[in-house]
């Protein structure tokens, strides 16, 4: 028999970190937990711990786990090199960008209250933190980021694969790889497997524009690779990142009773995002090109798990990467944070395309996140169950739908089944079968019930008074929601609990309340998405929403890397049309030092544009060069300041520029979601609550 300690110690990045404590029996090949230890404290000073009805559900659910399997703590470890040292990564900001430090309490008791013990298994495998060799001549650099970095001996160098989300946490991986195997050799290739910021936000950590130009460095990524990347980064980015607050419990301190991890990764940095373009795309569903004297094969996989991705396979090595496509986890078909909602078939059906197509031989596959799976037959068994994870959800969720279960039923009607929830893969860490049924019929169905009364819904502010005046006021309900709560009925409690809040936000009582409710949900969550998105929530109910660092995926550097298209594009997503009626003009924009013309035009309260073509009669010819254009997206030089010191030249009516930037709006990235929860900005009066709002109103 081994204790937890000499388990956990075994795995040499967690023990280096880590003080152990607790108990956690390994017997006759199989891992089990025992009873819970109570918890102490919490970090919030309303905060409650479990209900009774909370250690049920944990409880029923431990008892149906797969805690025989231990293969995962297996590949966890293997091929560890060396520890990182430092548990914290500065930003160049002077902030921490990266803090392992603070899932030290994983470690601290074999089992928490508070956390399913599902996601308490994930995320102490994902405590791993330091250098790991994959096979001679591929290097992994896991726990320093949401995702991993890969590192395969090139000829001349180092092939780097998906780098990160900061420069920061990839120059400290860099750094890491160079003291123990890199002999010094440099960058000879970076590859992005898709357009996630987690996959290429680190670049500038690595190497630069300057050494990517002197050395004609290839930056290899899938076609479609940069409009994607801006589409799903930038043009919603605001919404994106502030969503992220729940999904991804950004600001939500780490805790029992709190963040436990994100399933994918610990935590997503918060240092400097950058982005270096691509300038060598994968444009064939099957492509094979020599990097850096490394035979390389891709498989596009389209409309995945991004709307652009790739696999790639290494014959002389056979090594499968499968970049996201497959992780340990069910991944995300609706996305929380909001995405474009992904194909599960067409996912499941590329998964087969590399089982059959590189599978059928590979002896060891790693992805952008978790840890590798080495031996064919084991390869083949992960591949095989996680096709069969997303077939099944796409076609069981839509044989429901068939017979009439609408989007507003489908998550309590369509279960996984039991031989793929026995395998911990497929289990859901990412993505949820909830949301993720929902999601399926989504993306064939939409939004509607069919119901007519959801076709032309109040919105549920304005729909709330009345909920709560049928009710009989705000009294009635809350005495009725605390029974429900008492009575371990959650979802039936968030239901009423809910309308008084939104139509009483400045009632604290309720959302106090409410914030009791959405605790005990978050604690029964095997899914972090969920337990996040519930605790984010509650949080900021009872505190407001928090301050704090976050990562900026609009960062100056991703929108520098926009072509100009689609930065005329996002102009018109800042655009408040409100602002513009009545306004109308036309700009022909000419950038020659890449020969691109563009025809602007402002009607309709709409700002459109169109590549290719001028207007005969502009009321403005703007005449720049794209390098100069570059500082005006990137925020460190006015359009007005390049006017006047020639930078850029003009033709005809200035002035129109001055009614153009007088209709852009700077979104907040802390919006309020739950009602009351703003702080000083709701002091603030409007007829229209989305009007944009100055910085400088706000303040006063």
């Amino acid at each position: 028999m081994t204790t937890r300690r000499q388990f956990v110690q075994s795995l040499p990045a967690v023990g280096a970190a880590f003080a152990i404590a607790g108990s956690w029996t390994v017997d006759s090949n199989s891992a089990r937990a025992t009873s819970p230890v109570p918890l102490k404290g919490h970090f919030h000073p309303k905060g409650k711990s479990p209900s009774r009805f909370t250690l049920d559900v944990l409880q029923q659910a431990k008892a149906t786990l797969p805690f025989d399997d231990v293969r995962d703590f297996q590949e966890q470890k293997k091929g560890f090199i060396a520890p990182m040292k430092e548990l914290k990564i500065m930003a160049n900001a002077g902030h921490v960008a990266w803090d392992m430090e603070r899932f030290q309490f994983l470690h601290e008791q074999e089992e928490f209250d508070s956390i399913h013990p599902s996601l308490l298994r994930q995320s102490v495998l994902n405590n791993n933190y330091g250098l790991y060799e994959v096979i001679p001549g591929i290097y992994q650099v896991r726990g320093f980021d949401l995702s991993d970095l890969s590192f395969v001996r090139g000829k001349t160098g180092w092939i780097v694969i998906d780098p990160l989300v900061s420069g920061e946490t990839a120059k400290a991986a860099w750094n890491l790889l160079q003291e123990h195997v890199g002999e010094g050799l440099p960058v000879s290739a970076v590859i992005y497997s898709h357009s996630h910021a987690d996959h290429w936000g680190g670049v500038r950590g690595i190497i630069d524009d300057e050494e990517v130009k002197k050395r004609n460095i290839p930056i290899i990524a899938p076609r479609n690779f940069m409009v994607h990347t801006i589409s799903e980064n930038v043009y919603a980015g605001n919404a994106m990142n502030r969503r992220l607050f729940y999904q991804y419990g950004l600001l939500l301190p780490a805790s029992p009773h709190g963040y436990v991890g994100q399933g994918l990764g610990q935590a997503v940095s918060s240092g400097a995002i950058g982005l270096l373009a691509p300038n060598r795309l994968i444009e064939q569903a099957i492509e094979e090109i020599d990097v850096d004297g490394v035979r390389m094969i891709f498989q596009d996989t389209p409309n995945t798990e991004a709307p652009t991705e790739m696999n790639t396979y290494i014959p002389e090595l056979k090594a499968l990467w499968m970049a996201e496509n497959v992780i340990a986890s069910l991944h995300n078909i609706y996305t929380l944070r909001g995405a474009p909602v992904r194909d599960p078939l067409n996912w499941s059906k590329y998964i087969n395309q590399a089982l059959h197509r590189f599978g059928v031989e590979a002896e060891v596959m790693f992805a952008s996140h978790h840890w590798p799976r080495w031996g064919n037959a084991r390869i083949q068994e992960v591949l095989r169950g996680q096709r069969d994870l997303y077939a099944n959800m796409n076609n069981q969720v839509l044989h429901l739908a068939n017979q009439g279960v609408t989007i507003n039923e489908i998550h309590n009607v369509y279960k996984t089944p039991k031989s793929i929830l026995s395998k911990w893969d497929c289990r859901g860490y990412h993505g949820s079968p909830e949301h993720n049924s929902r999601g399926v019929i989504q993306r064939f169905l939409g939004f509607w019930d069919c119901n007519p009364t959801t076709l032309i819904p109040l919105s549920p502010s304005d729909s709330a008074p009345l909920y709560v005046e049928m009710m009989g006021g705000a009294e009635k309900i809350l005495a009725r929601g605390r029974e429900l709560h008492d009575e371990g009925k959650y979802l039936h409690a968030q239901e009423i609990l809910n309308k008084l809040v939104l139509a009483e936000p400045h009632n604290q009582d309720a959302k106090d309340l409410l914030a009791d409710v959405f605790e005990q949900i978050g604690y029964q969550q095997e899914n972090p998405g969920l337990r996040n998105s519930y605790l984010a929530a509650a949080y900021e109910l009872r505190s407001g929403i928090p301050a704090g660092q976050t990562a900026d995926s609009s960062s100056p550097d991703v929108i520098r890397a926009m072509s100009t298209e689609l930065f005329l594009n996002f102009l018109g997503i800042r655009m408040d049309s409100r602002k513009a009626e009545g306004m109308r003009f036309t700009i022909n924009l000419i950038t020659p030092d890449n020969g691109e013309k563009f025809l602007i035009e402002l009607e309709n309260a709409t700002l459109t544009n169109i590549q290719g073509f001028l207007s005969p009669s502009p009321d403005l010819t703007l005449t720049i060069n794209r390098t100069d254009l570059e500082q005006t997206m990137m925020g460190t030089k006015t359009l007005e300041a390049q006017i006047a010191d020639g930078t850029a030249t003009v033709d005809g009516d200035v002035a129109v520029l001055q009614q153009l930037a007088s209709t852009m709006v700077d979104f907040d990235p802390r919006f309020e979601i739950m009602p009351g929860t703003k702080g000083v900005a709701t002091k603030i009066q409007h007829a229209d609550p989305y009007e944009a709002v100055p910085q400088a109103a706000i303040a006063e």
